[in-house]
């Protein structure tokens, strides 16, 4: 199993003061690896990225609320978002991985929804869960019984392949990281062409994420820019935004976040347009008070 890069040692504020309930909208945790094990078929096990390192992050950022994401390092054992939960405290919800809807049993599903785990992610396929067109529309039944959303995490190369899996549902979704569109296509990118269509419908949100990872101009990351602010245009009230911290499976220095969060200040273009991303949109999908 590779190697890869723990999160940035000494992270900055961002130059600017977050509104309040401001919301990172995802986020993982990782370890410690005595009380989560790693499960034996994990495609990857990250550094040490504990809830108390993620909170001590959020209060140097100004984040008051947060979705703890569900890492496929240890799949449909959902222990490490549980023990999140309860130590974040009722500003936080969870985001299970789509694997607990096949290989958990009701109660379970049940006790993942009282703590405030609110979707369920489908990640992507190089990262070792997979499903069967059978065992998909089950996990999609569940979701709809238990009234959350459905959460997707783009393929490296765009997300224009995995359309079929959500363009034609009813359902709240969630689509992660912009897509993975590449900046190097401008406008005529396929993957942004077909989410700027994908979220002028009611039902379909977009994550404004992994910024550090689709650029391919590096730090201050200004080829993403257009792709940002396109999907922003079409969608406002269905844009939200995460860290991703701890930044998994990064093979090259992870940024820092207050960086990620003066960088999403430009997206916005404004500060009604920064609250609604930060603090109203998350707090409509995730089910914040207002």
């Amino acid at each position: 199993m590779p190697d890869y890069q723990a999160f940035h040692p000494n992270p900055t504020a961002p130059s600017f003061t977050l509104p309040a309930g401001s919301c990172d909208s995802q986020f993982h945790v990782f370890g410690p690896r005595e009380r989560y094990p790693v499960r034996p078929e994990a495609a990857y096990e990250m550094p040490s990225a504990t809830i108390d390192k993620a909170l001590a992050l959020h209060r140097l950022l100004g984040i008051e609320r947060g979705v703890i994401v569900q890492a496929t390092t240890y799949g449909a054992d959902h222990a490490v978002v549980l023990d999140g939960l309860a130590a974040a405290g009722p500003n936080y919800r969870g985001c299970a991985n789509a694997a607990v809807l096949l290989e958990g049993n009701d109660a379970y599903l049940e006790r993942l929804h009282a703590a405030g785990v609110r979707g369920a992610r489908f990640t992507r396929q190089a990262l070792g869960i997979r499903m069967s067109d059978a065992e998909y529309q089950r996990a999609l039944a569940r979701i709809r019984e238990l009234g959350w959303y459905a959460k997707y995490q783009p393929e490296p190369d765009g997300m224009v392949a995995q359309l079929a899996l959500f363009e034609t549902l009813d359902i709240p979704v969630l689509l992660d990281h912009m897509g993975r569109a590449d900046p190097r296509n401008g406008q005529a990118d396929p993957t942004l062409s077909a989410l700027l269509e994908l979220v002028r419908r009611g039902n379909v949100w977009v994550m404004l994420s992994l910024t550090e990872k689709i650029s391919r101009a590096g730090h201050p990351w200004d080829d993403v820019l257009p792709i940002a602010h396109a999907l922003i245009d079409a969608a406002p009230e269905r844009v939200v935004w995460g860290s991703d911290w701890p930044h998994p499976v990064s093979v090259n220095a992870t940024p820092n976040e207050g960086h990620l969060l003066d960088q999403l200040r430009r997206y916005a273009r404004d500060e009604a347009t920064l609250e609604r991303i930060l603090v109203t949109n998350p707090a409509h999908l995730f089910g914040f008070a207002a």
